[in-house]
């Protein structure tokens, strides 16, 4: 028995995720965001009448609830085996990628959409960010960790990582992650002190 492919609408939002994260947002069309998820690009805009703007905004929806994802499933555990999986995840994808593809929701941050109405994207790459920080403060408070010192490793946390895969990009290495990993690693046993 075959497994059943995604709906889709749902394969167009991810193939516009895919090919934002290795292209950049100006670089990616609805036209080759429909061949890319193998979809008719009539449907594309059928699903989506708001044009490139909701296809890109929902699609850093989508990237960013994958990362979203992996943090309450691991963070939920504690803080350093959530760090633990978000930069395993990362590592996968810059290396099984060959360095052609980052974060989503980065390269839309970094890129001034084209469109006039594009302002919901950048809200929308703000609230994954925020998303993100938040389930990694809120993990360090739920073991102590007094609220702005979470907010701030959270912060740094996210930075870091994102910062980390553009490096890896690059340089077509792992390193810088492998580097901000130990690093990251020694800042949240340190906040979450000796009972950690």
């Amino acid at each position: 028995m075959t497994e059943a492919s995604p709906p889709a609408r749902e394969r167009i939002v991810a193939g516009a995720a895919d090919m934002i994260r290795r292209r950049g947002l100006n670089a990616t069309s609805i036209r080759e965001t429909a061949k890319h998820a193998k979809a008719p690009l009539g449907s594309t805009y059928h699903y989506f009448p708001g044009g490139k703007q909701q296809l890109t905004t929902e699609a850093v929806r989508y990237a960013g609830e994958v990362v979203a994802r992996v943090l309450r499933e691991r963070v939920s555990e504690e803080p350093v085996a959530g760090l633990r999986a978000l930069l395993e995840m990362w590592r996968a994808i810059v290396v099984g990628t060959d360095f052609r593809a980052g974060c989503t929701v980065l390269a839309v941050a970094i890129e001034e959409p084209a469109d006039p109405g594009g302002s919901s994207v950048l809200e929308a790459a703000a609230e994954v960010f925020g998303e993100w920080e938040g389930l990694l403060g809120a993990s360090l408070r739920a073991r102590g960790v007094d609220a702005e010192r979470a907010a701030r490793v959270a912060t740094l946390v996210v930075a870091s990582v994102e910062g980390s895969v553009a490096l890896c990009r690059a340089k077509r290495s792992p390193e810088p992650l492998d580097r901000v990993a130990a690093e990251l690693e020694a800042v949240l046993v340190d906040a979450l002190g000796p009972a950690s």
